[in-house]
């Protein structure tokens, strides 16, 4: 349960990224929120039911 204020959103939420880092592990290329989401360097995300968010990193622009 957050603790934080405000409180942190929840992980069904749009901004649910927002979340205050719990524990971080950039040697292994994830963080855990305090919502109880896995955010992983790649923008992928594991929510706390188990549901699975792609990747979602911005395409870089083409240049002519």
């Amino acid at each position: 349960m957050c603790t934080h204020m405000p409180k942190c959103p929840s992980a069904a939420s749009p901004d649910r990224e927002a979340a205050q880092v719990v524990a971080a592990h950039p040697e292994q290329g994830w963080s855990l929120l305090c919502n109880a989401l896995l955010l992983f360097d790649d923008t992928g995300e594991l929510l706390p039911d188990g549901q699975i968010i792609a990747p979602h990193r911005p395409l870089a622009a083409v240049t002519a």
